[in-house]
């Protein structure tokens, strides 16, 4: 399978999902990551070696293939809605994905929300163009500081419905991965800490019946 992973900035493919792209790659799948805001200007403590970070993250991961656009951090409501959508679809036919994976479309970061929704429209690229494969998957993913303060109580919050064991070890995996990223960790109680990360994996992984897991929620699947 071809996993797509569409997020809006750096370092949401490892807050989200670190654990289950390392199994992903381990397991002989391929992997690709779609960045929206490459450079994420506005990110309180900026890394000055953001892209550098980057690369030693999904290295740590196992990440060998990325796209990049360079659409406005906290500003992707200035950019046409199609423009967003045509770029993740030149990442769809390129990468011929089989699956893709985004933000929830309520998460309280608006970047994630524009992403979430243009992924949406992009994923049914295989019914407008000719020879690009059926989508086999399409699923929401959850990132720790933003899901969780889903505040639209009249939207269809996060709803988990697929966990994927990780493990200590794709746990320590995305830790470190996470780390990578110079000013992105914090001390514990905030969420993106050790502490929350592994709190979160051992809660999702005792609803599934294992140890440590990241939670999903699947929109649509056609085997």
């Amino acid at each position: 399978m071809n996993y797509l992973f569409v997020v809006a900035h750096p370092d949401d493919e490892s807050d989200a999902a670190g654990g289950t792209i390392s199994k992903l790659i381990k397991k002989g799948n391929n992997v690709a990551v779609a960045i929206m805001v490459s450079q994420a200007a506005a990110r309180r403590d900026l890394s000055s070696t953001l892209s550098t970070d980057e690369e030693e993250a999904m290295a740590i991961l196992g990440v060998e293939k990325t796209y990049h656009a360079d659409f406005p951090n906290i500003k992707m409501n200035t950019v046409p809605h199609l423009e967003i959508v045509q770029f993740i679809e030149s990442c769809i036919e390129d990468f011929e994905a089989d699956a893709i994976v985004t933000h929830h479309p309520t998460d309280t970061n608006n970047d994630h929300v524009i992403t979430s929704q243009a992924a949406q429209a992009a994923c049914r690229l295989f019914q407008r163009r000719p020879g690009i494969p059926n989508l086999k998957l399409f699923m929401y993913m959850e990132t720790p500081s933003s899901t969780e303060w889903s505040l639209d109580s009249s939207s269809n919050r996060f709803f988990p419905n697929h966990y994927i064991e990780i493990g200590k070890e794709g746990l320590e995996i995305k830790i470190k991965a996470l780390q990578a990223y110079k000013g992105v960790m914090r001390p514990y109680p905030h969420p993106r800490s050790n502490e929350v990360y592994e709190g979160l994996a051992s809660y999702r992984g005792c609803q599934a019946g294992v140890k440590y897991a990241e939670a999903f929620e699947i929109v649509f699947s056609a085997n």
